[in-house]
């Protein structure tokens, strides 16, 4: 199965794994992932920063539990 950007509307494959938390809701150990493609990386890692919700960014396929987005 190809992994799609989690960007609106956009059909891209997918190259980075965007792994963030909030953490009003989540514990510490929490993550959740957003897919982007190579466009959208910046804007989504923008978006996630700016609310302090990021906190990795990896190549897909780095991490063992990557696969589906949550």
């Amino acid at each position: 199965m190809d992994l799609i950007c989690s960007a609106k509307g956009c059909s891209a494959p997918a190259r980075w794994a965007l792994l963030w938390n909030n953490p009003k809701l989540h514990t510490p150990d929490r993550r959740k992932t957003w897919l982007a493609c190579e466009h959208h990386k910046a804007s989504l890692s923008e978006f996630l920063a700016a609310r302090a919700f990021l906190r990795d960014v990896e190549q897909v396929g780095a991490s063992p539990d990557q696969g589906s987005p949550a």
